[in-house]
């Protein structure tokens, strides 16, 4: 079986996509970006918690140049992270795409796509495993197929061995994950999907409030921002 680099946010999407590899390709090894990013401690720890429930080594990438290249929300700690509400998320010409620019980081998948694709390059490793998905695609377009299907033909010329990346969830949206990561038994639990640092999420930032549409869409238990571990599938 071939192998992978993870991307591992520690959130939904790229958990999801880690337990999707699973038939596919083999983890080799999980990536997770500290670029300055307020939930930078709880993503790592979330990741990590992860990696280890899947048997992968897990490493960290420090990115302090894309902090200091960023004005948005998520880096900058003097600016508030937009709260929208549930109904502004569908508004994808409007009030989603206003919080997306709040949150925007300069080329950030680029940046870790780059990365992960250089290690893979040089273990011969064959994919970059990412969580897109066509909800977020909407207002976040290196979410997208167009970018996986530009991004896989620059590294067809930027690698020797021709690494790839692959999605196993870009065709669907945040409800559709949740039920996906659920059937293939990921730890949801683990799960940190929230823009802020803290002990819990703060329940009102766009990434909470997609993550809480997608698990009662999928019917998933969950009390405060978190899903309930006994629902939660994957080990203990």
């Amino acid at each position: 079986m071939q192998r992978a680099v993870l991307l591992l946010s520690g959130g939904l999407d790229s958990v999801a996509a880690a337990y999707l590899l699973r038939g596919v390709a083999e983890p080799a090894l999980a990536l997770t970006a500290d670029y300055g990013q307020k939930s930078a401690k709880q993503e790592l720890a979330a990741a990590y918690a992860v990696a280890t429930d899947l048997g992968v080594p897990h490493r960290t990438i420090d990115l302090p140049f894309l902090k200091e290249a960023s004005t948005g929300a998520l880096v900058d700690r003097y600016a508030d992270v937009p709260e929208p509400s549930i109904e502004d998320l569908d508004d994808t010409e409007g009030a989603a795409a206003r919080t997306a620019a709040a949150v925007w980081v300069p080329n950030r998948n680029s940046v870790l796509i780059a990365m992960a694709a250089t290690w893979a390059e040089a273990n011969d490793i064959s994919y970059v495993v990412c969580g897109f998905n066509r909800e977020e695609a909407q207002t976040f377009p290196d979410n997208s197929k167009s970018f996986l299907e530009a991004t896989n033909a620059a590294l067809a010329l930027s690698t020797r061995t021709g690494v790839q990346v692959i999605s196993p969830t870009i065709d669907m949206d945040k409800i559709e994950i949740a039920r996906a990561a659920r059937e293939a038994g990921a730890p949801l639990h683990r799960c940190w999907s929230c823009y802020l640092g803290g002990d819990q999420p703060c329940g009102r930032c766009e990434s909470c409030l997609r993550f809480r549409r997608a698990l009662d869409g999928a019917e998933i238990p969950h009390k405060g921002g978190r899903v309930i571990h006994n629902n939660a599938g994957g080990k203990p």
